[in-house]
């Protein structure tokens, strides 16, 4: 049978239920039947939903206190029918707002109740007044953009749905907390919400600890991929000698002009073109990097210009080159030195005309290709020896960089090895210590004609044969000793040193010579450094290097004797 019912709350209503509260102070206790309950400042309860909702944000701070207030509206549900078991249903069910008024959460006045128990149907108005929630907004967060009454609505669903036995929603049609003159619920069955399914999401367990977990592997595989990436911009150095080409590089890269990179094998000249693509314009379309010297001779034509079908023998199909192919972005011709002479007359007609005719093929291709060539030998003398167009290095030649070897800016050579080190653990799964101190000094001092690449080699090699959590030592970067490496500075300067003459013009050794001037330790420690700064420019790190000193450690040296660092 339904019950329609517009109720209102007088104070002898609550008798049964204020006989609840007992105080138990000497024991720090407060009890609502067997209920232990709280008194708890609301601004300690406003600074902590302020807080909540700064961590969390608006949506996942909403559905935690939706939250908290079903489950205290589900156990206020059991203790109505428990302190109520005669009544009817409807005083049952006016226990949860008198509950909610005794609290102190809110004065709940019901507007109108309908009750069919038999049908399960349910409709219900109630308006709340001086909402605790409110209040915080007014005080702590400011005007909301829509409800905020939350902690009231989860208890009001739950403790319906509990005692109708299905479940059935309230949402707040008006509240004061975002402008509204009132806070206003209305209650009915779930399926008679139209947005019930998404509302109801807000009641399940959602652990932002697995959220941040994901995040946390998302970030870290990120990690992984920019440290993977790393260098792909200039690569890795801060050197003097090394910013000056980045800088070069950074002058050219946002212009269309062709650039020639010049430097022994193993510097890095691909990385720097690469950095070239990915700072200019082009970025977004395709960079093609060819070995000139790996492809045969009698195919670099095709590869890259291009071929038509039935061309040469084994012609069997028609294919784009690799200009093509990179067109509208960037071509990098490494070793172009090997290009041979139709190559280089096609390859000079793409950078004046900008087109393409295929092998075997007279239709003409327009092309959009900015050309960075590199190569290790010079250009100039393949010219003078007949080698190379003179009239294509001259097109190539616009913006030459010279990229300086590793024994030249062996500053960086710390950053390098550790790059290293950190791209190969993650490929190899394991951790070591990093190189010993004696493996650093190996690596400082050995000169390296193989510049980055044979660096990235032997670092491999270390990280290959040394156990986790162990140093790489010096005999596991190389499979011989470099022998350069075989004897320490102060060996090399044994009695077969001569480095003077006698005054007598019989050979004889340095120190004695200087023994013999009377010249002090001072003096000789003073030239030493000069002599240093001379053939290095006056560059404090270049100097260091030379006299086997750390920068920190020469530096001091020169303000001791008077001269700038």
């Amino acid at each position: 049978m339904a019950i329609s019912y517009k109720p209102q709350l007088r104070i002898e209503d609550f008798r049964d239920l204020t006989e609840q509260i007992r105080f138990q102070s000497a024991e720090g206790k407060i009890w609502l039947s067997e209920q232990r309950m709280l008194l708890m400042d609301l601004s300690a309860l406003a600074a902590f939903r302020r807080e909540l909702v700064n961590t969390m944000g608006v949506e996942r701070a909403k559905g935690f206190f939706l939250r908290l207030g079903y489950q205290s509206g589900l156990r206020d549900s059991e203790l109505a029918r428990k302190l109520r078991p005669h009544c009817s249903e409807l005083d049952i069910f006016l226990a949860g707002p008198q509950l909610h008024s005794l609290k102190g959460m809110v004065k709940a006045v019901p507007l109108e109740i309908e009750i069919d128990q038999e049908n399960g149907n349910f409709y219900g108005e109630v308006e709340w007044i001086d909402s605790f929630e409110v209040e915080i907004c007014q005080t702590e967060l400011g005007q909301m953009s829509e409800p905020a009454c939350w902690a009231l609505l989860g208890y009001a669903c739950a403790y319906t749905s509990s005692f109708m036995g299905r479940e059935v929603i309230f949402r707040e049609v008006s509240c004061r907390g975002c402008g509204d003159e009132r806070c206003v619920i209305v209650g009915k069955p779930a399926e008679q919400w139209d947005d019930a399914e998404d509302f109801s999401r807000y009641f399940k367990a959602d652990p932002i600890v697995e959220e941040l977990y994901n995040l946390q592997a998302q970030v870290n595989s990120l990690r992984s991929s920019l440290e993977k990436q790393e260098g792909q911009y200039y690569g890795i150095g801060q050197s003097p000698s090394y910013n000056k080409v980045c800088k070069m590089i950074d002058k050219a890269a946002q212009g269309r002009v062709s650039v020639l990179l010049l430097g022994e094998t193993g510097v890095g000249k691909e990385v720097i073109a690469r950095s070239v693509h990915l700072r200019s314009e082009r970025a977004e379309k395709p960079f093609i990097a060819v070995n000139c010297a790996a492809i045969p001779p009698d195919l670099i034509e095709a590869e890259l210009f291009g071929v038509e079908k039935g061309a040469y023998t084994g012609a069997n199909q028609s294919r784009a080159g690799r200009f093509e192919r990179a067109n509208g972005g960037t071509i990098f011709l490494d070793e172009v030195v090997e290009l041979t002479a139709r190559a280089q007359a096609t390859l000079l007609r793409v950078l004046q005309e900008g087109e393409l005719e295929r092998v075997g093929d007279s239709q003409t291709r327009k092309i959009d290709v900015r050309i960075i060539a590199a190569t290790n030998e010079s250009l100039e003398e393949a010219v003078n020896e007949g080698r190379f167009r003179a009239d294509l290095f001259y097109r190539l030649n616009v913006f030459p960089v010279k990229i300086p070897p590793l024994r030249e800016r062996l500053e960086d050579l710390p950053l390098l090895v550790e790059h290293f080190l950190n791209k190969f653990h993650s490929e190899y799964d394991k951790r070591t210590m990093g190189l010993s101190d004696k493996a650093l000094e190996l690596c400082m001092r050995y000169p390296w004609p193989g510049n980055i690449r044979e660096l990235e080699n032997v670092i491999e090699r270390g990280v290959i044969l040394t156990d986790n959590n162990d140093t790489i030592s010096q005999d596991y970067l190389f499979a011989a000793p470099p022998a350069e490496s075989l004897d320490s500075p102060a060996q090399r300067l044994d009695d077969g040193g001569n480095i003077s003459s006698a005054a007598d013009g019989s050979p004889g050794h340095w120190s004695t010579d200087i023994l013999d001037s009377q010249i002090s330790l001072d003096d000789v420690e003073a030239t030493l450094i000069q002599k240093a700064m001379q053939q290095a420019n006056n560059n404090v790190s270049g100097a260091a290097r030379l006299l086997g000193l750390t920068r920190p450690a020469l530096a001091y040296r020169l303000k001791k004797l008077g001269l700038e660092a």
